[in-house]
Formats: C-alpha cells, sequence, structure tokens
C-alpha cells in the first residue's frame, strides 16, 4: 500500500492508521525522562537523534527517517504492534487511531493541560510543516512579499507564517472561493481564484510586474508548480512541498539561472517539534495563529464522512475525535 496512492513510501496490511495525534500518558518506559503519567501531549515525526544531521539539529533531515517513519516497523524491522502473534503494521511511527498506542518520547511534544488537545493534533504534521518552511526555510524578510498555493491546512499555515514575519504582500491562491474567504479572514493581503484568473499574470499585476519574493506550493499539481516559477521575482524561492507524483518541466537556464531563481524541496517544515510546536501554541494564544478555524470534529465512527468532506473541500481539516468522554482541562 502507499499512503493516498502518492509518494514512495510502502507499508502493509494489517496496519493502525493515523497520524497528527494528540492524547494523555498512560505509561512510560523505565528509562522516559522528560514525560509522566497524566501529560498532555501531541504527537510527531521521530527523528534518531544520533546520526549527524540530528546532532546538527536537523531531525527532518535524519539518515534514518524513512526507516523510523515510513516503514511501518521499527528500524530493526520488529513490529510495533501484533495480533495473535502477527505483524500490525504502524503508520508515521505514531498510528493514532486507536484509544491507545505506543509512541517512542522523540514523538511526543508535552503541551499546557489547559488547551483543548482536540484541536492540537494537526500541529504535529500539516501545520509545522506549512509554518515550518516559512520560519525554518524560507525565512522572509520583513517587507518582502509571498504566494501561497493551495489554501488547505498546510497553505494556510504558511500564509499565517508569512504574515507573522512581516511579509507585506500574502497571496493565497486556491480555486474554491470559500477557502479563499477563509485565507483572507487569517490574514492573506489579496486572493487568486484559479478558475477565472491566470496566476502569473494576477502576482506580476499585484507586484507591479516584479513577481513575488517567496512561493510555497502545497498543490502539487504540474502546472501550478510551473506557473509558479514563472511567478517569482528576481532572486525569488519556490518551496515545493507537496506529496505528489507530478513532475514538472523546468530549463535550468530560462526558467531559473538569469533570474537567480531557487527551487527547494522541504520536509516537515525543516521544524523541531519540541521548538516550533511551543512556538505555535505561543502564536495561537496570541491570536496570530488561528489554526482551529480550519477545524472541524468528527466522531471516529464518522471517518468515512471525515474523509469526503476533506476529499471535496468542505472541510479543511477533518479531526476525528475517539474519546467522546473527555472534555478540555481535564
Amino acid at each position: 500500500m502507499k499512503p493516498c496512492g502518492r509518494g514512495d513510501a510502502e507499508i502493509g496490511y494489517p496496519i493502525i492508521l493515523g497520524h497528527e495525534g494528540s492524547g494523555i500518558v498512560e505509561k512510560v518506559g523505565s528509562e522516559v525522562k522528560d514525560f509522566k503519567p497524566g501529560d498532555h501531549v501531541i504527537l510527531s515525526f521521530y527523528g534518531c537523534g544520533n546520526c549527524i544531521n540530528c546532532l546538527k539539529g536537523k531531525p527532518t533531515k535524519c539518515l534514518n527517517y524513512a526507516a523510523n517513519n515510513l516503514s511501518g516497523v521499527r528500524p530493526d524491522g520488529s513490529a510495533h504492534f501484533t495480533e495473535d502473534g502477527h505483524q500490525v503494521d504502524d503508520m508515521f511511527d505514531q498510528s493514532s487511531f486507536t484509544t491507545t498506542t505506543v509512541v517512542r518520547e522523540r514523538n511526543a511534544v508535552k503541551v499546557p493541560k489547559d488547551l483543548d488537545l482536540r484541536k492540537l493534533g494537526p500541529l504535529g504534521c500539516g501545520y509545522v510543516t506549512g509554518s515550518g518552511t516559512v520560519f525554518n526555510t524560507l525565512k522572509p524578510e520583513p517587507g518582502s512579499t509571498i504566494a501561497v498555493t493551495g489554501t488547505g491546512a498546510v497553505g494556510l499555515a504558511a500564509m499565517m507564517a508569512g504574515k507573522i514575519s512581516g511579509c507585506t504582500k500574502v497571496i493565497a491562491i486556491d480555486r474554491v472561493p470559500e477557502r479563499l474567504e477563509l485565507a483572507k479572514e487569517l490574514g492573506a493581503t489579496d486572493a487568486i481564484n484559479t478558475n477565472d484568473q491566470d496566476m502569473v499574470k494576477a502576482i506580476q499585476d499585484l507586484t507591479d510586474g516584479k513577481g513575488v519574493d517567496y512561493i510555497v506550493d502545497t498543490t502539487g499539481v504540474t502546472k501550478v508548480m510551473e506557473d509558479a516559477i514563472q511567478a517569482l521575482a528576481q532572486g525569488g524561492v519556490l518551496a515545493a512541498i507537496a506529496v505528489t507524483a507530478q513532475h514538472i518541466d523546468v530549463n535550468t537556464w530560462n526558467d531559473l539561472c538569469p533570474a537567480d531563481r531557487t527551487i527547494v524541496g522541504v520536509n516537515m517544515g525543516d521544524s523541531i517539534p519540541q521548538v516550533d510546536i511551543p512556538r505555535l501554541i505561543e502564536f495561537y494564544k496570541l491570536g496570530m495563529f488561528d489554526f482551529d478555524k480550519t477545524e472541524k470534529f468528527y466522531d471516529f465512527d464518522q471517518i468515512n464522512e471525515a474523509n469526503a468532506d476533506s476529499v471535496s473541500g468542505k472541510t479543511i481539516k477533518p479531526v476525528l475525535i475517539i474519546d467522546k468522554d473527555y472534555q478540555p482541562g481535564d
């Protein structure tokens, strides 16, 4: 099985799916030092902590990233879970579609108990990916310009990060009017609907013909990515962060070199979850990162409805509730 039918990560059946989980610690192993029963946590990816890139503070570039997060098993090949003596694969080293799961210490990020755990899980992947791409990779200067193609959860997180960073133009690009309205509510200075506007021309019109300094593409669509390159200003940077099987046709000289443009791939927003997620929570508490406006809660038995609403664009970030008895502040 390939997740969403895209990408190269191979996992098998049976499997416990689910990521972007949040919950309350029930038990810890004897060597765990930073967590105790009762702690509230959200789950993110696992960096080994020992390879050269982890030691440099770049866990998204962990040399063992695929083995730890995308293989469905532990790096040594053993199973996280078994049933009747048979292996059950895990997802993203988390498997959060359960009442109880088993994770490693570096998967977890402690969060304040007074916040609603139901809202916080997506900070562990989508929101930290979009915002981290801006904060950690692009690092836009105050007064610069940024556009985001695709206003799902990842794109809106990138857009809010652009606003926080002081970008004077924050351009949201999509073809769903309701999503563009939410983007403007969350801080976009301008919105482009590609159903009736040419993206490149619209960006040039908004920037006096210069193009934008930064673009974050969350669509993975060939034409959108190729148009994004053409919409970059001199010295502009495109961050391509979508999971996609599509390809782009780029002439390095005509498209990149004379204009000194750059294309970068970014994994998980170049983030350190234990650093970046608490920062996002502080922005949220200050009213600067209103990620919860993208969310809608569904009971777990509504999973098919949640998936359909996500695919159709009706809901940006469906959140499945497994513990119906949980109350914020518990």
